[in-house]
């Protein structure tokens, strides 16, 4: 790694490794995140900000800190994330996740470590003129956060110009910054459909509707849906991730429950996906004689970087870090964000920051690196600094 924190940034490295690490240590599922938001409020507070807690609706609560300095008018925000996983970790850190079953795979401890590094060089050394927002999100793994803190008055609350993020990213080079215009990762949309059908004793299936039968059918015919209805143009993802059905050899189960991921860079092909597992769900529980219930989660949201901004952060990033630890522009991900419906109301831009050579996130394997935090506080702190002159 050949990037160079700012000075006073590097100096708070071990600070912010004391905050990532104790996140680490007692992750929080989405919605369930009370124990970090507290903690996260409490050093914003040690800090000098002004800390507004419970912002979201549903159950979903965020936190921002809001530091003013100056006569500035202009002013503007960063997000991080703070939810865990439901996966066990397989990993033998000295900070290794307390909570069975539950651990941060995707380095969301380590977002909210960078955006307190950043918030508190900004507040010790006040090189700015306007104010600043630092938002912590919960609630992103699924998809709920950024559209619940909109609705709980986020940006009618907090005048905000312009909004950035940032994800550490594993196969990407470590420390590198990544950055893209336009449409540069996927909308997400995770459904969940049950085949019911009529259980009977496996050795008298024609007593039976079998949707084990009928469900296999229909994961075939979903992969046609890329291969055949989409262009080779576009992009777009269907995976089946979970086949649920019955818990012995012998018995015809009553039902059975396929969970979905769907993917998509263009709207329009959203759309068009979406109505064709719908229509292709319908034909083939009709085919087996099954009925079908499909149960449609938080509708996704392609995100959407805005040029100026993207560009701006680009520039910033190469006069601090320099040339060769910036890609502009870069390839867009397939993976996808909340942060997009953020975006849909404020202008700014999603930031990739390399991990390394490490297991990819969700893997229960995946170790955030450390050495990559000062790199992330100080993109924060330069585009607080630049942009508020």
């Amino acid at each position: 790694m050949s990037a160079k924190p700012i000075e006073g940034v590097a100096v708070l490295h071990s600070e912010m490794k004391r905050w990532m690490e104790h996140m680490h240590s007692h992750p929080e599922l989405p919605t369930k995140e009370h124990g970090t938001a507290r903690y996260i409020a409490d050093e914003l507070s040690k800090m000098g900000y002004e800390v507004h807690e419970k912002i979201g609706k549903n159950g979903v609560y965020g936190v921002v800190g809001r530091l003013r300095n100056g006569d500035g008018k202009k002013s503007i925000g960063f997000r991080a994330d703070m939810d865990a996983l439901s996966i066990q970790e397989d990993n033998n850190l000295p900070y290794k996740s307390q909570c069975d079953g539950v651990s941060h795979l995707c380095g969301h401890d380590g977002h909210s470590a960078m955006a307190l590094g950043a918030a508190k060089y900004l507040s010790d050394t006040r090189l700015f003129n306007g104010t600043v927002h630092f938002i912590f999100q919960p609630s992103e793994e699924n998809m709920q956060g950024g559209p619940s803190m909109i609705e709980g008055g986020l940006f009618e609350k907090f005048q905000i110009d312009r909004l950035y993020a940032m994800h550490n990213i594993p196969g990407l080079p470590k420390g590198v910054l990544h950055f893209h215009d336009g449409e540069t990762m996927s909308a997400v949309d995770n459904w969940e459909i049950e085949l019911t059908g009529k259980g009977s004793h496996g050795s008298m299936p024609e007593l039976s509707i079998d949707p084990v039968v009928a469900g296999a059918s229909l994961v075939m015919a979903l992969q046609t849906i890329v291969s055949r209805n989409i262009s080779p143009w576009d992009n777009g993802v269907v995976t089946i991730g979970a086949f649920l059905a019955g818990n012995a050899g012998n018995v015809i189960a009553n039902s059975a429950i396929l969970r979905l991921s769907m993917r998509n860079m263009q709207a329009e092909t959203r759309i068009k996906v979406l109505d064709r597992i719908r229509k292709i769900t319908a034909a083939q529980a009709e085919c087996y004689g099954c009925t079908y219930d499909i149960r449609e989660g938080q509708p996704g949201a392609v995100l959407v970087n805005s040029h100026e901004e993207t560009k701006f952060a680009a520039d910033v990033a190469k006069q601090y870090f320099g040339e060769d630890n910036v890609v502009y522009p870069c390839k867009p991900l397939m993976s996808s964000e909340d942060f997009a419906f953020m975006l849909q109301k404020k202008p700014g831009s999603y930031i990739m920051l390399g991990n390394g050579d490490t297991f990819m996130v969700h893997h229960p394997k995946y170790v955030f690196d450390l050495d990559i935090l000062p790199i992330g506080a100080s993109l924060w702190v330069a585009l607080a600094q630049e942009y508020l002159k």
